[in-house]
């Protein structure tokens, strides 16, 4: 779905700044370096799940160099609109959240 994308060694590293390791995607047309704007924007995540599928996925996410585990909350038990927490299995929901912001084109 996602193709990973590695920075060419003409880019600009001042201008991949914000971006963590993740590449900006590819230029298109005629435009160049200097005529390209990016504008920031809030990204807001928010996992739902059992404390170990919570804790292994903000894992992953930092091997693959999208996030720090430091700039997640803590687990808070899900408010799921006044119904019990607990998934068919009886393990509680719980849920974490990450504000990020992105640079888009």
């Amino acid at each position: 779905m996602f193709d990973n994308q590695e920075p060419e060694a003409s880019d600009d590293q001042e201008t991949n700044l914000g971006t963590g390791s993740l590449a900006l995607p590819p230029r298109s047309g005629a435009t160049n370096k200097g005529t390209r704007s990016l504008n920031p924007e809030k990204v807001r995540h928010m996992l739902f799940g059992s404390l170990a599928g919570i804790d292994r996925t903000i894992k992953i996410l930092h091997a693959l160099g999208y996030a720090d585990p430091n700039d997640w909350s803590e687990p808070i038990p899900a408010p799921l609109s006044g119904i019990d927490t607990r998934s068919s299995s009886g393990v509680e929901t719980w849920m974490a959240i990450l504000t990020k912001i992105l640079l888009i084109e």
